[in-house]
């Protein structure tokens, strides 16, 4: 499936500041404390529990979505196994929904990175107020993200597929700014 889903990702011209990032298995949890301690047993990587917080090991993450609920992020080669984590939560009430086809990762990376975003997004940016490690659900312009900060110059942005190439445009329009043509 990996090979297939890499052939239908839409085009993001990659750039000194912008790139598609590969393909990534995205699994969203729902559950208490007792599913997510069941889940991070075999995912490998705990769940925060400071909102809008996002934790990482190796190639897998965990961010905070809201109150129980949370993406997981495998950003290696190898394919999570849903299968393996309904069987390490059992019959604790949650809910493991994979959406790996749904949506996308682009990279916006450099100096410039919270100005570019800033151009379409609401939120203060600024590593104080948006640190290392923070994520939150929000809008860039008309389409709704994810956006975890990585890197103090380096954000992950979570799109839907269909919207890529409409937050793609409008980011390479709003970067025009700081990297003329």
């Amino acid at each position: 499936m990996v090979s297939s889903m890499a052939r239908l990702a839409p085009l993001v011209t990659t750039s000194e500041w912008m790139r598609a990032l590969p393909f990534a298995t995205r699994l969203i949890l729902q559950g208490d404390a007792a599913a997510r301690t069941a889940a991070a047993a075999v995912w490998g990587v705990s769940f925060s529990q400071i909102a809008c917080r996002a934790l990482s090991q190796g190639s897998r993450a965990t961010l905070w979505l809201g109150p129980e609920e949370y993406l997981l992020l495998d950003m290696s080669d190898e394919s999570a196994s849903v299968a393996t984590l309904e069987h390490a939560i059992g019959n604790i009430p949650h809910a493991l929904v994979d959406i790996s086809h749904r949506q996308i990762a682009i990279e916006i990376s450099g100096p410039f990175a919270e100005r570019i975003l800033n151009g379409g997004c609401p939120l203060d940016l600024d590593l104080s107020a948006f640190p290392i490690g923070m994520c939150t659900r929000t809008v860039l312009a008309k389409a709704e993200i994810v956006l975890w900060r990585n890197r103090a110059d380096a954000f992950h942005v979570e799109v839907w597929r269909s919207f890529t190439g409409y937050v793609a445009g409008l980011l390479r329009e709003i970067a025009r700014e700081y990297y003329p043509v």
